[in-house]
């Protein structure tokens, strides 16, 4: 805890791994290399040590540990290493499409610069500005359609958060959902403090426990599935 409130980042890594190394299963050693992982930007790792941390907690929390209390920031923690995973690749995506753009134009400009190298006789000027001229238009217009692809790949799949992924009691995106008795399903973390405030469903009031709960896989996909593609909306 000392090594990472003083941004000791590879230290915090070091000795995570080697707590990890001596206890496989340690919960608060997955969570504390998360933390240090993501604020090195290593993203893909980070949210790997998150659901681990967030797994064992889980898992603690089952067995009447000690673990609901930290279940809350470890969700936390997922959502943040989520959607730091969703922006990397997006501006990954878009270098990508900036390189295959700049290929084309390299391209383009390449059979320009050859039909004017063969152009001869007294209109060769006036040739080589009509070419000079097509090949501008041509550039601009590819240029112009990459715009319109980027701009219709993000209009969607932005801005729009479908009612099923939201959780309706911290109204926040679910990570794990589970499903009660009812069949309605929660954020496993929000469940879990409305529990320990109160042990009654949040919708008909009768009285609910955490070993009521069953996880709700099928949702779990679906939620980490819309995150992968929108990470934008772990802010929503």
């Amino acid at each position: 805890m000392a090594l990472l409130k003083l941004s000791r980042w590879s230290a915090v890594i070091e000795d995570s791994n080697h707590a990890i190394s001596l206890l496989a299963e340690n919960m608060k050693a997955y969570y504390y290399l998360a933390q240090a992982q993501i604020a090195l930007h290593d993203s893909e790792f980070a949210l790997d040590s998150a659901k681990k941390a967030h797994e064992l907690c889980v898992k603690e929390v089952l067995i009447g540990g000690k673990g609901a209390g930290s279940l809350n920031v470890i969700t936390e923690l997922v959502l943040k290493c989520k959607k730091e995973n969703w922006e990397r690749k997006e501006k990954e995506r878009l270098m990508a499409r900036g390189g295959l753009l700049a290929d084309l134009v390299g391209l383009l400009e390449r059979e320009r610069d050859q039909k004017q190298e063969v152009v001869h006789g007294d209109t060769s000027q006036e040739l080589i500005r009509e070419i000079s001229n097509e090949y501008a238009e041509k550039i601009e217009e590819l240029r112009h359609t990459f715009e319109a692809a980027n701009g219709a790949h993000d209009e969607g799949r932005r801005r729009k958060v479908p009612d099923w992924v939201v959780d309706d009691i911290t109204f926040s995106v679910m990570v794990d959902p589970v499903v009660t008795k009812t069949g309605q399903s929660y954020d496993r973390s929000s469940i879990m403090e409305h529990l320990r405030r109160s042990p009654t469903d949040p919708l008909t009031r009768e009285p609910l426990r955490a070993e009521d709960l069953r996880p709700n896989l099928a949702l779990r996909a679906a939620c980490d599935e819309f995150l992968q593609e929108n990470g934008w909306a772990v802010d929503w």
